[in-house]
């Protein structure tokens, strides 16, 4: 006989970005997926006539599909770079503390043995059982990026776009950024999407408009970190911030107030919409840990007051948690609370394709849900059905 776990989170003011709504409901979860949203008013029937394993309470807190953060190098003092095989899961557990319920490990522009060694681990989390979030695969940054706007990435290490480079780890790349005007004849590009289902984004990029736009049209759907590391929007030249911004592309952006002022977050949702826009974190190895010096790809990162620098001055990722970017648009926007967790949660999960299973809060997905306070502290992470982070009970 098939044993099945149940887990009842009741009286929750359910997010439901699917259909655009929230309501106070109860959530029944079987077997790691989700089979029941009720209505408050019929709890008592549930209850009654389904024995449960576990139940939280949620009254006054936000029940949410859990968080999916694509860009993320480290937190709690580890990166995925890191040669130590137990680097991801530390993240994947520190991840869950903030309502992430999975995520991209993201490389960094180093020498391919380091690229490789990184995406052995990947593989290695992602076919382990972790109590944390889920990895769902690498996004690569680099190393097939343009000098010019480098940021906080080694050039030493910087090649040209190579399908040879790739080949061996298809099945584990989930997303490649990179520069599309360092492509020759977009044969990359080409050959990525004919032969994988890899997104690819456009990133630390001096391309035009015209060029970014090209390579749009052959498939490129995303654009990494809106307005970091690439052409700026100009009037005479639009650049890839106005591809982001006039095109119906994916654009991930870094909500923490320092890569992006925050009254430009308005500015972005009525030009860009709602729909396309992926809130990241690209935190690096200081996510969750105190003001000092890190590393990054090789380089030393000064960490103080939320900015996280090299030597040149050059930002280096974040320190950034995804539930507080959540909270920083939602309070320098006219989004209401669903809206602002759709851009973390759904939108996210459409621009990497898992969408089916993840993103939502939805009878048959898996049950994957964060529950915050009304300033999206997390206070629970259920990843896949397992209650791995739980400060309310």
């Amino acid at each position: 006989m098939e044993i099945i776990l149940r887990t009842l989170i009741k009286n929750g003011h359910i997010i439901d970005p699917a259909r655009h709504m929230s309501y106070k409901a109860d959530i029944l979860v079987e077997n790691g997926i989700i089979s029941g949203i009720i209505q408050v008013k019929a709890v008592d029937v549930l209850v009654s006539d389904i024995a449960v394993d576990e139940v939280i309470d949620a009254e006054g807190l936000v029940v949410a599909p859990g968080l999916i953060d694509i860009h993320i190098h480290g937190c709690k003092g580890f990166d995925a770079m890191d040669e130590d095989e137990n680097a991801v899961e530390i993240i994947s557990k520190g991840l869950a503390e903030t309502g992430v319920t999975s995520f991209l490990p993201t490389t960094m522009t180093m020498s391919p043995e380091r690229i490789y060694k990184a995406f052995d681990n990947i593989i290695k989390a992602k076919n382990k059982s972790i109590k944390g979030a889920k990895v769902l695969g690498a996004h690569m940054e680099g190393p097939f990026i343009n000098e010019k706007y480098k940021g906080a990435q080694n050039p030493k290490y910087i090649y040209k776009p190579s399908f040879d480079f790739i080949k061996d780890y298809t099945d584990i790349i989930k997303v490649i950024s990179y520069s599309p005007e360092e492509d020759k004849d977009f044969e990359f590009t080409k050959q990525v999407k004919k032969e994988t289902d890899i997104v690819l984004s456009i990133c630390h990029s001096d391309a035009s408009y015209s060029t970014g736009k090209e390579a749009k049209d052959l498939g490129v759907t995303n654009i990494t970190h809106l307005f970091n590391g690439m052409t700026p929007l100009n009037h005479r030249n639009p650049g890839v911030v106005g591809l982001g911004l006039m095109s119906d592309m994916y654009c991930e952006l870094i909500a923490d107030k320092i890569h992006i002022n925050k009254e430009l977050f308005q500015f972005v949702i009525d030009s860009k919409g709602k729909d396309k826009l992926v809130l990241i974190t690209d935190s690096m190895r200081a996510g969750c840990m105190p003001d000092g010096e890190y590393d990054l790809g090789g380089q030393t990162v000064y960490v103080k007051d939320n900015y996280a620098r090299i030597a040149s001055g050059s930002l280096a990722g974040s320190v950034l948690t995804l539930n507080k970017a959540v909270y920083n648009f939602k309070e320098n926007t006219n989004l209401n609370i669903y809206e602002a967790i759709n851009l973390a949660s759904l939108n996210p999960a459409k621009s990497i394709k898992v969408d089916d299973k993840k993103g939502s809060l939805e009878i048959g997905k898996d049950a994957d849900i964060a529950i915050f306070n009304e300033n999206m502290d997390c206070l629970a992470t259920i990843v896949e059905g397992d209650t791995i982070y739980n400060k309310i009970n």
